[in-house]
């Protein structure tokens, strides 16, 4: 790498990484603990991807998503999925204006920086394929007019793990749209007593005071892609990937989408780390948002209690990092 642009990065790389730690250390002014969560959740938008939350009613899945957008002066907007959720209530709809006699646009809330689906999988089949659509392709199209969707564009979907009645769970294709897959855990008592210590403070986010504006955001966008990944660290990547497949537990690896996320995200955690080049633990650190969602594993992997964060636990133990 050339010298002169080497010491402009890493310039670069240290301003950004103190503006993300001066936004994380407000942002858990709200968000009691959760640190490496909301620091996947960073690496996820800077990565220009989407992120799935998994975890149980009341974990402060929501929480996180308002402060993450509010901390980083983002517009946010929350959808709540129902089984008669329909495509327009997400993406808009063309209606009759009456003084000008002409049909108009009327945009839904997929028109913002950071959108939260709650329980994603209890919207029905065609308004979850019409979102992912979107998210894919970062753009709108109604009766044939295409909108563009405002830059940087995050979904952060959640689902409760432990509900099945009502619900419409995500085909794996739709699944493997989600560059990470997130799972939010219970607090610790510790945790859980500095959040009835903070409770009136935590509840109330109109006071969180933006530590960042869209084009800090778009600036932290664009070091990410600036910064360098060895062929020796590719090689380490598509390693992971290729035992995956050949687990004895999995019956379907990760697909070269799931390579793309490990990739991605690990130059984002870099850069949270002040760093202009990855190293093997910040792939090892995202191994398991990037890849979870993505493997299949066999019957017998379930009937033994096998999980996917098990699986990928042996993967990265088995695969030498350079």
């Amino acid at each position: 790498m050339d010298k002169e642009y080497r010491e402009v990065i890493e310039i670069d790389v240290k301003k950004c990484g103190e503006l993300v730690a001066k936004a994380l250390d407000q942002a858990q002014k709200k968000v009691v603990g959760k640190r490496k969560e909301l620091e996947l959740i960073l690496a996820t938008l800077l990565a220009e991807g989407h992120v799935l939350l998994e975890g149980v009613p009341g974990v402060a899945k929501t929480l996180m998503a308002k402060t993450v957008a509010l901390v980083f002066g983002l517009d946010f907007k929350r959808v709540q999925a129902t089984p008669d959720l329909l495509p327009s209530d997400i993406l808009g709809t063309q209606i009759y204006d009456v003084k000008t006699g002409q049909f108009v646009f009327r945009k839904g809330p997929i028109f913002t920086n950071i959108l939260f689906v709650d329980e994603i999988n209890r919207a029905p089949p065609k308004t979850q394929s019409a979102l992912l659509e979107a998210m894919q392709e970062k753009q709108v199209t109604i009766e044939g007019i295409t909108y563009k969707l405002p830059q940087p564009f995050l979904v952060i979907a959640t689902m409760n793990p432990i509900e099945i009645e009502g619900t419409f769970p995500l085909s794996e294709a739709q699944v493997d749209r989600f560059l990470s897959k997130i799972e939010i855990g219970y607090p610790t008592a510790e945790e859980t007593v500095e959040i009835l210590n903070r409770y009136y403070e935590v509840v109330d986010v109109s006071d969180i005071i933006p530590s960042l504006g869209l084009k800090d955001v778009l600036m932290l966008i664009n070091t990410v892609k600036k910064i360098y990944v060895d062929i020796n660290i590719k090689k380490y990547t598509a390693s992971i990937i290729e035992m995956t497949r050949r687990h004895p537990m999995v019956k379907l690896g990760a697909s070269p989408r799931g390579a793309i996320a490990l990739y991605t995200l690990s130059k984002s955690i870099a850069l949270i780390r002040m760093r202009d080049y990855v190293i093997p633990d910040d792939v090892k650190y995202v191994a398991y948002a990037a890849l979870s969602h993505r493997l299949i594993l066999r019957g017998e992997a379930r009937i033994s209690g096998i999980t996917a964060k098990d699986v990928i636990d042996d993967v990265l133990s088995k695969v030498e990092p350079p």
